[in-house]
């Protein structure tokens, strides 16, 4: 870990403005550290629409900056995370981010707590490494929706 942090994008009025600053923030930070590849978690269900709706846009957004600078993206459903950093694809919150700050030997702080999850997502690529698709024209990985598919069968009618 180089380091870590959140985007506060709440002193923006528009989700347009929130957007923006969100896509020239990652691009910044694309420059500064010019990683080789990107890991982000899969789309997934939740009961709020709004929330999904908001969190597809900002996925977007990372995407697009990633893309912009030819950088691979990788994507993990949220199972496979927790399944990855502590052993239990159920486990909560508290016990991701207890494991990623003993995996990672540091104390995070709990004002990022929301970063937790990105470096949860970030031990689980680099335990994950041997099966990073290489940018190609082949298919190399199930899409994020035959993930969800086959993971949760009970909820597709």
């Amino acid at each position: 870990m180089i380091q870590y942090g959140v985007v506060e994008l709440n002193k923006y009025s528009t989700y347009q403005l929130k957007l923006q600053k969100l896509f020239d923030t990652i691009l910044r930070l694309i420059d500064e550290y010019h990683p080789d590849e990107m890991a982000i978690e899969d789309p997934f269900f939740g009961k709020n629409v709004q929330a999904m709706l908001k969190l597809g846009r900002a996925q977007g957004v990372v995407m697009a900056a990633a893309l912009s600078r030819n950088i691979p993206i990788v994507e993990y459903a949220p199972r496979r995370i927790k399944q990855s950093v502590t052993g239990n694809g159920n486990a909560s919150k508290d016990q991701v981010s207890h494991m990623v700050s003993h995996l990672l030997k540091e104390d995070l702080h709990p004002k990022f707590f929301d970063a937790t999850d990105a470096l949860a997502i970030a031990v689980c690529h680099h335990f994950h490494e041997n099966a990073i698709p290489m940018v190609s024209n082949k298919k190399t990985k199930k899409g994020a929706w035959g993930a969800f598919a086959s993971e949760n069968s009970d909820r597709i009618m």
